[in-house]
Order: C-alpha cells, then structure tokens, then sequence
C-alpha cells in the first residue's frame, strides 16, 4: 500500500489504519476518492469502471485494495485531517469508538450517496446545518453537531482545516443522565460528568 503522509505523519504506524479506513469509506459511502493517479494528478473516480469498484467495496472490503493495486493510485493520506475522537456513552447497547477527519476533496468529484449507509447528499455551510437542525428540518447527532461547531465562521475550507491543524484530539465519550424523565447527554466537563 502507498500513502502519501503529511498530517498522518505525528500518527503512530498502527494509526494509519484509520486514515485509509476514513479514505475508503470516503469512496463507498459518497463516490469521493482521496488518491492520487500513478503521475501524481488527483485520480478521478468518474465513470463505469469506478462505479463498479464502489458496488464491489459496498460487499466486499478487499474490492477498495483491488482497486488501489489495480489502478495504481496512492491514497492521500496528505489530504486529511483528524480533528475528533467520540466513543458512544456507555449505557447505549449500540456502541461505536470513531475517529473523525476532514477533507478538501478534489475538484471534479461530486458526492453522490450510496443509497444504503447515506441516503442523500447535500452542502451546507456549518451555520446553515445547524440552524436546519434546531428548526427540525434534518436530525443531527450529537459528535456531528459538535464537530460542525468547529467549523462554523470559517470563510473556506482551507481556513478551515487550518484551524485543525495541531490540534490536540481528546477522546469524547458522553455520559447519559436523565432528568424529569427525559435522557439527555452531558460531555466531559459538564456539571455532572463523571
């Protein structure tokens, strides 16, 4: 496998899982590939052949590493930043350790959902999304409404991967209280975390 590292770099070797891990479902849940062609240009991921190997990494994860030999393609690692970690509160039965990255994508890749784990696609400035969502409009979880926060009044996303360079990236396992009746989550640091 070849990767080009830039902020992956200050990861542990074991870490770079996570970084092809975020590439890959990138490329199967949206269509958008962070690789680069043999030459070194953006690879596009346009077309049948492409959308042939997204159907096959829906059901077969070695599909993506057939894809990357086959093609020639080096992932761009360099293209990534990680900026969160959230675990699921432990009193959840449905449980998840995640890593969260972002991306300027390459021009001339549009997302289009998989229609399976994503079900529609659409760009929002942060602001906007989280406005959306106090109206109702679209559901949003808790580590997205945080992370989005992140982002909110950068002017581009190059401003706003800036703010992430560096970062120190704490582990964020909310807890689940309830109160009157009704759950709700509290965040490390909150009264009333433990």
């Amino acid at each position: 496998m070849v990767c080009r590292a830039r902020r992956a770099r200050a990861a542990p070797p074991t870490a770079l899982g996570y970084w092809v891990g975020a590439i890959r479902e990138a490329f199967e849940e949206v269509g958008v590939l962070l690789a680069y062609e043999p030459g070194g240009r953006p690879a596009r991921a346009d077309g049948p052949r492409f959308a042939d190997y997204r159907r096959a990494c829906q059901g077969d994860h070695r599909a993506f590493w057939k894809m990357v030999r086959g093609e020639g393609l080096t992932l761009a690692t360099d293209r990534l930043t990680y900026f969160a970690h959230w675990i699921t509160p432990e009193e959840r039965p449905l449980r998840f350790d995640t890593r969260f990255f972002a991306a300027e994508m390459f021009p001339g890749q549009p997302a289009v959902a998989d229609e399976r784990e994503i079900v529609a696609v659409q760009w929002l400035a942060p602001a906007a999304a989280l406005e959306a969502c106090r109206r109702g409009e679209i559901s949003l979880r808790l580590p997205t409404l945080t992370n989005l926060a992140l982002f909110d009044g950068a002017a581009s996303s190059a401003e706003a991967l800036r703010r992430l360079e560096g970062r120190i990236v704490p582990m964020v396992r909310p807890r689940l209280i309830t109160e009157r009746g009704t759950q709700r989550a509290i965040l490390p640091g909150e009264p009333g975390y433990y």
